[in-house]
């Protein structure tokens, strides 16, 4: 194109692209999680493209793929993760004593990581019992889990997915699945998979790792515990906020995304594994025009392996950046901030007469909802709450999103406040209170 071609495109841009837009980057976006992004990320991510690396092989980008396995080990101290996780980890023992047992991959989104994970469940699983019927096979999480594991579920052919209740805390409930696993494994069935959501979508809650560790250990021995902290794991570079991984020793699998809080442009999910060889044998498809030498040598990592699709990008050079420009003293800096102003808005909220919080605060998320009249039925009061989300977004001040809370009588309904926005300010906030408090005494 030339330079008045370039200037259309642009102005198309402008007024038919972005009016059309939902604006993630904007300090006022309270809504799901957010959506991170920083310019050394996008930096890095200009020149990942710009490169045109295809990191697919070792043999076919080995600074690529080097780079990848020390930011992932570099995280993994970051986050204060079992050295397990780390690259330099080994098999203690059997035929593969010795060799690299541990690492990390950057996959697209958690959504993959939780596909990922469930296959090598599933084969890890059938090489130890080759006549293992795969109908057989049961998967758990809580009801609150994110949709992604149904849909892995569904993507690798499981029949029987478990969606346990969750407790007051709307976190799974332990006792529930216990008596879950003994009902399935008296039924001859084959549990194989949990999934433990720390920090799930609705409400931020955190499954009991180490409890659900135990039972796996106690019903199902041979099961993978994958735990999936999309959110959450991101505040875990702040030593205080590591209190949720009590347990991860024992997962066999972990994932976050620093694309939702740590100043990293989408898409970057963050995964590390006990057992890379059950994740290689899973996901190995090697034809011919693949094989070469330094592959058949087994002295370097080939990510394709490690992931659904064979290509891949320059993925960690953004993060790489972000790390390099902001530090952990920056990146602790960012996720203390959201919390302070979390922790600042569940005050007021507790102060209000109009509204209640809806669940606990969890790091960054704050769920609430109008406080029911006497007399009024809980239907009428989430009637009113959605009324308010409606209002609130409608002023086009602020943008926030809902969400659905069981109950003892059902569910009711919620309205989400989720700081951590890159250029959200402590006035943003307290901006978005004084209109949700405006608008909620007339509701």
């Amino acid at each position: 194109m030339g330079e008045g071609e370039w200037d259309d495109a642009l102005a198309d841009v402008e007024n038919l692209v972005l009016p059309a837009l939902m604006h993630w980057q904007s300090p006022r976006f309270f809504g799901y999680f957010p959506c991170n992004s920083s310019w050394p990320a996008v930096l890095g991510d200009l020149l990942s493209t710009g490169l045109g690396v295809q990191g697919m092989l070792w043999q076919t980008g080995p600074a690529c793929t080097e780079l990848e396995t020390r930011v992932l080990d570099w995280m993994a101290d970051a986050c204060g993760l079992p050295a397990a996780f780390r690259s330099t980890a080994t098999y203690a023992d059997g035929p593969h004593a010795g060799e690299p047992r541990g690492g990390g991959v950057i996959q697209g989104t958690a959504s993959e990581a939780t596909l990922v994970a469930l296959v090598a469940a599933r084969d890890r699983l059938r090489l130890l019992d080759p006549a293992l019927d795969p109908r057989t096979l049961v998967a758990y999480c809580s009801n609150q889990a994110h949709s992604s594991v149904l849909k892995a579920a569904r993507i690798a052919g499981i029949e029987h997915l478990r969606s346990m209740d969750v407790d007051e805390a709307f976190a799974l409930d332990a006792d529930a699945l216990e008596a879950q696993l003994r009902s399935d494994v008296d039924a001859g069935l084959r549990p194989f998979y949990l999934c433990a959501t720390s920090g799930t979508t609705s409400s931020g809650a955190f499954d009991p790792i180490a409890a659900m560790a135990r039972l796996r250990n106690d019903h199902a021995p041979h099961a993978w515990l994958h735990v999936d902290a999309a959110w959450a794991g991101a505040a875990t570079v702040c030593p205080e906020h590591r209190g949720f991984l009590g347990g991860l020793e024992h997962a066999d699998s972990y994932c976050f995304n620093p694309h939702k809080w740590l100043l990293t442009s989408f898409d970057c999910d963050l995964f590390w594994t006990r057992d890379r060889r059950a994740l290689t044998d899973a996901l190995s498809v090697t034809p011919e025009y693949l094989r070469n030498s330094a592959t058949e040598a087994g002295g370097v990592i080939d990510y394709r392996d490690w992931q659904i699709p064979l290509g891949r990008r320059f993925r960690a050079l953004k993060l790489w950046f972000v790390l390099r420009h902001y530090g952990l003293a920056g990146l602790r800096a960012h996720i203390r901030q959201h919390v302070e102003w979390a922790a600042w808005l569940e005050d007021q909220i507790e102060a209000s007469a109009d509204l209640e919080l809806a669940a606990p605060r969890s790091l960054s998320l704050v769920c609430i909802r109008l406080i029911t009249r006497d007399g009024e039925s809980p239907a009428d009061a989430d009637a009113r709450t959605r009324s308010l989300l409606e209002r609130c977004n409608a002023t086009g001040r602020l943008l926030l999103t809902h969400t659905t809370l069981p109950t003892d009588g059902g569910e009711r309904y919620a309205i989400r406040v989720s700081i951590g926005s890159t250029h959200t300010r402590r006035t943003h906030v307290e901006e978005a209170w004084d209109a949700i408090c405006t608008l909620a005494a007339d509701c």
